[in-house]
């Protein structure tokens, strides 16, 4: 029986970059995002190059009864998922009382309800089978949540949580589940908005090829936690050497924008 790696997410960014270097290694893939287009053009341009099996699901995940869904077509096509990449999120940027609420609730679902599903859901079978590994990614922002990030850093510090104590529970099962930090990416994640952060300007973003490396390997190969660039570990570090007022005072300046 053929097995599958799962990837949310997977049509830009992270997602995309890593289907690519999964196929490279001759993995076959299930491709979830919102846009059928850009799924099934990546999906005719892997399978004409790498020969490797490929599904491809449009889902929108902030519906959270879509990633319900999505698991039961996965059963549906009798496709053996050993591989789970949790990649798809979003982010809003700004102060909190003038930011959507609509968005934020849907970013909710979308970076942690449906997350929590689908971990829920495959983690369950990879157990009865003994053997497999999810992947989840969070953010160098789960180190330190950051002022105009609130509710997206705030969700991205769940994830790496959630990553780490369901590592624990599952250890001797057979089923390894790891966690991805990456700091700024050169990705549609950056609006034109959220490059005016102080932050942005400092942290350079990393272009979604390196990441989708890393994220490649730790998902293949290895355990725990993985933050991506000197600067973003040495971020993820600093509040435990910074008192925590002062903490708060350099991430706010950092969140804020420059003149």
């Amino acid at each position: 029986m053929k097995e599958y790696i799962l990837i949310t997410g997977a049509s830009s960014g992270i997602g995309y970059q890593m289907a690519i270097q999964l196929a490279e290694k001759g993995k076959n893939l299930i491709l979830v995002a919102r846009s059928e287009e850009k799924l099934k053009k990546l999906q005719e341009e892997l399978i004409s190059i790498y020969k490797v099996s490929m599904y491809c699901m449009v889902k929108d995940l902030s519906v959270v009864d879509n990633a319900i869904e999505l698991y039961g077509e996965v059963l549906e096509k009798n496709l053996l998922v050993t591989g789970l990449v949790n990649n798809a999120g979003v982010g809003t940027y700004g102060e909190f009382i003038e930011t959507s609420l609509e968005e934020e609730l849907k970013m909710i679902d979308l970076n942690i309800s449906s997350l929590v599903v689908l971990n829920k859901l495959f983690a369950t079978d990879m157990v009865a089978r003994g053997s497999g590994r999810i992947m989840n990614v969070s953010s160098v922002m789960a180190f330190l949540p950051f002022p105009y990030y609130s509710v997206y850093s705030t969700t991205k510090s769940f994830v790496l949580a959630f990553a780490e104590t369901l590592a624990s529970e599952l250890e001797g099962t057979g089923v390894v589940v790891t966690a991805l930090c990456p700091g700024p990416i050169d990705t549609g994640f950056y609006t034109e908005e959220k490059l005016k952060a102080k932050m942005v300007k400092t942290n350079k973003p990393i272009h979604p090829e390196v990441v989708a490396e890393e994220g490649v390997k730790l998902l293949l190969y290895g355990k725990g936690k993985k933050i991506v660039g000197y600067m973003n570990w040495f971020l993820s570090n600093l509040p435990s050497i910074t008192p925590y007022f002062l903490m708060m005072k350099i991430k706010k300046n950092l969140a804020g924008k420059s003149l």
